[in-house]
């Protein structure tokens, strides 16, 4: 049991603006451990909150939040934020039903001013703020902390170099916690950066600027060079201060005697433009775990707080990342064409191990999906065959790429599209909902969905041989279905569904993905209740599989489609075709079953697609109301 006597006696972070340093660093101790103790229950991201638990600290006894904006970039960063804010008695609840979001929310709390499930937002929604405090005539202070990878997206920049042609004070820090820009830092580094910090170097500095402006311009930028020349030999700013930001930096993040005054200097002594305070830390501090340093550096399982051993899982089938990976590789074994592209994610997505298999093959772009796919469309247009693996909800960035630079040029780049449907702890800022939606009203794409691992192989050997269009093929989080994979895909008759079960002319079912076994569990229950059932597996959204939705219709009374997707996507597409071919005038029922048009909040997966009535139960349900049967007064079970 870890005792925490200062965390005790914190609720929101005006208890912590009259504490002491030494207070701040035994607070910052407890806030450690009490961080990894919540995260023992409930599982979740813990490297990156372990990061900043000092930074975290400082930030909220320094700056009069919330009235001072603190947005945190890359959410999953802002557990121990949350414990300072409030939320400390809820935080066991992260990622549960009902219960805290594992990313800062703005409906949560006024500590959180910007809701932040993905990544690089943070300098733009800042510099916002700080535009309508000027314009509104405030003083307040906005800070954004940036990190964790997300200065590597286009996005960051793009918002440093609006900030920086900017007279507006906008705060922002920059989270180094893989000492990817600095080495270790050490006295002499923080000495200069609170003398880089400190009122009299700025004021200095001012009064040079406004003397230089009556000298030639020759003379002026010979000053600015001896300066940055003269910067250079103690920081690496360089890049920051060409883009108009204040540089200072870099300090260690986790020494609060650094941190401190240089936070004060930059809250009171600078008023009139931006600066950008670069600070080193290291992810995963204070979590020494036996097990392997991936799980220290991202997100775990929960675990044993004593040991740090995670709990063991049940012996599981393969999920279906890693049934892409596999599908993947083996095409690669006989096709040197074949190249891997992700954002950020190679192990979310597999292509770890088609790197492991293909070093020269696999390229990680950072968090640039944009960069990505267009890097995809060039790679495609000279013959080679990207596969771009980017989780649902991540590609939405990039939909202007796939717009322009692949679809209409009908480039065969192929997205394998990880987290399509329902993602349970990580709630709607992950849910792969809409996909379905932004792909399939593209001309020319295909568009595919797995019902199985086993599907999901011969998709994969699809995109492979699709060498005139792009194609997509989406697949969910998790396991599949225990099948035994195929050593290689078979590549899927364009266009083409397969009945899987064969009924009666009463009930039809489509399904569109994983909802295939609820599917066929329906069916038997149906069936049951003597409404005999055809199901079956429509495999492309796009093109669709007229001949198949035209036999379902003419044979039968009522046609379902069922889908792991938001509002305008499969469903959508059968009922034009439907409409488009007349066949509703002879009395066809239909029912587009998809998800609920909400975001839906977090949850067991399974408990989500019951609520959104994508389940047996649900699909039973539409169907005995449609055909008008009376419910009986108890419900048969279905297994």
């Amino acid at each position: 049991m870890i005792t925490t006597p200062f965390l005790d006696n914190v609720r929101v972070p005006t208890d912590i603006r009259d504490f002491s340093a030494d207070d701040l660093k035994a607070l910052a101790s407890e806030l450690r451990q009490e961080t990894i103790d919540a995260v023992s229950k409930t599982g979740g991201h813990l490297g990156a909150g372990l990061g900043v638990i000092e930074l975290t600290v400082a930030l909220h006894h320094v700056f009069n939040t919330p009235e001072d904006r603190l947005i945190w970039d890359v959410g999953h960063q802002a557990y121990p934020h949350k414990i300072l804010t409030g939320r400390r008695d809820r935080i066991r609840t992260l990622r549960q039903p009902g219960g805290l979001a594992g990313f800062t929310r703005r409906a949560e709390s006024e500590y959180d001013p910007f809701g932040a499930g993905h990544s690089s937002t943070s300098i733009s929604a800042a510099l916002g703020m700080a535009v309508a405090r000027d314009k509104s005539g405030k003083k307040n202070e906005v800070i954004a902390v940036i990190g964790d990878g997300a200065m590597s997206a286009g996005m960051a920049f793009e918002a440093l170099n609006n900030a920086g042609s900017m007279d507006t004070k906008l705060i922002v820090i920059l989270n180094d916690n893989d000492m990817s820009i600095a080495p270790p830092t050490g006295a002499l580094s923080a000495y200069f950066s609170r003398l880089l910090s400190s009122e009299p170097y700025i004021s200095l500095r001012n009064i040079a600027k406004r003397v230089l402006a009556r000298f030639p311009k020759a003379v002026q930028r010979a000053a600015r060079k001896t300066e940055q020349y003269a910067k250079n030999l103690t920081s690496g700013g360089n890049l920051f201060e060409e883009l108009g930001f204040m540089y200072i930096g870099p300090i260690d993040g986790h020494n609060l005697d650094h941190l401190l005054p240089v936070l004060r200097n930059v809250r009171d002594k600078i008023h009139d433009h931006p600066v950008l305070i670069h600070v080193v830390t290291e992810k995963g501090r204070g979590f020494e775990s036996p097990e392997s340093s991936e799980e220290k550096y991202h997100a775990v399982k929960s675990f044993d707080p004593t040991t740090k051993v995670q709990h063991p899982s049940k012996p599981a089938a393969k999920t279906y990342t890693q049934s892409f990976a596999h599908a993947l590789i083996a095409e690669a074994e006989v096709d040197e064409k074949i190249i891997g592209i992700t954002a950020a994610m190679p192990s979310g997505t597999g292509m770890d191990a088609f790197g492991v298999r293909f070093p020269d093959r696999m390229y990680d772009v950072g968090i640039a999906e944009q960069h990505g796919v267009t890097f995809a469309a060039g790679l495609a247009a000279e013959g080679y065959k990207p596969f771009v693996a980017i989780y649902s909800t991540f590609l939405q960035r990039a939909y202007d790429q796939v717009v322009h630079d692949v679809a209409l040029q009908s480039l065969p780049v192929r997205f394998a599209i990880d987290r399509a449907g329902l993602v349970g702890a990580d709630g709607p800022t992950h849910a792969g909902s809409f996909d379905v939606t932004y792909l399939a009203t593209l001309p020319n794409f295909v568009v595919m969905a797995a019902s199985d691992e086993v599907e999901l192989c011969h998709m994969v050997a699809t995109a492979a041989a699709i060498g005139d269009r792009p194609s997509a093929f989406r697949y969910p989080r998790g396991e599949g279905d225990g099948l035994e994979l195929p050593k290689r895909g078979t590549p899927l008759e364009m266009g083409k569904g397969r009945v899987v079960k064969k009924g009666g002319n009463k009930v039809a079912i489509l399904s569109f993905g994983t909802r295939l076994q609820d599917s066929l569990k329906a069916a038997e229950e149906l069936e049951k209740q003597g409404l005999s059932t055809t199901v079956a597996d429509a495999r492309f959204a796009k093109p669709l599989d007229r001949e198949l939705i035209r036999n379902l219709a003419e044979n039968h009374e009522l046609l379902i489609t069922v889908e792991e997707g938001s509002i305008g996507g499969f469903g959508a597409h059968v009922l034009d075709f439907l409409t488009q071919e007349g066949l509703l005038n002879q009395g066809l029922h239909i029912r587009t079953l998809h998800l609920p048009d909400i975001f839906q909040e977090q949850g067991k997966p399974e408990k989500m697609y019951a609520d959104a009535g994508l389940d047996a139960v649900g699909i039973v349900k539409t169907a005995r109301e449609v055909l008008g049967i009376k419910k009986t007064e108890k419900k048969a079970a279905i297994a």
